[in-house]
């Protein structure tokens, strides 16, 4: 096969296959752990400003997963040896522009949205202005923890958010 400037290729991602104790089996391709439904592992970061309100954001229309739905949390699946701190501040710096300090709070299994895997929750407070990709962030703002209670009911969010909003602060 001949590859000139104008040929597109797409990588899928490496992610390392877990059970259901979070141990690591073996390293398989993102796309084949979705098909297959298997456990990989999610770091999500969950940001708050220093006046403690949560940044909820709308993703991008054209996404395949959860187009134009709000979130809670910016994040992604950990790339082979990544954890899930390390994955989040990765995907907050891709998604948001933004660096900083990500700390893990807690991890759970979870069976919402394409594929089940498991959540590592991080969070951070985010000190600098947020500069978000167009193409994967329509829309952040900041909201009081009564604000996000009431947009969970009337907005439509990602299958996980309500469970990520919940667990975080209950902790």
């Amino acid at each position: 096969m001949s590859v000139g400037p104008d040929t597109v290729c797409v990588v899928d991602e490496l992610v390392e296959r877990v059970d259901a104790h979070d141990r690591v089996l073996g390293v398989v391709s993102r796309s084949e752990t979705v098909r297959n439904g298997w456990l990989h592992r999610v770091g999500v970061v969950v940001c708050r400003d220093g006046q403690g309100r949560f940044l909820v954001h709308r993703r991008a229309e054209h996404l395949s997963r959860f187009p134009g739905h709000y979130e809670l949390g910016v994040g992604g699946a950990a790339a082979v040896g990544e954890s899930y701190a390390q994955a989040a501040a990765r995907e907050l710096t891709e998604e948001l522009g933004v660096r900083a300090s990500v700390r893990l709070r807690f991890t759970f299994l979870n069976r919402a949205g394409f594929s089940p895997h498991w959540l590592g929750v991080c969070d951070a407070v985010l000190a600098e202005s947020i500069v978000s990709d167009p193409g994967e962030v329509a829309w952040h703002g900041w909201l009081t923890e009564s604000e996000v209670r009431r947009t969970l009911r009337q907005w439509t969010f990602t299958s996980d958010s309500r469970e990520v909003f919940d667990r975080y602060c209950s902790r």
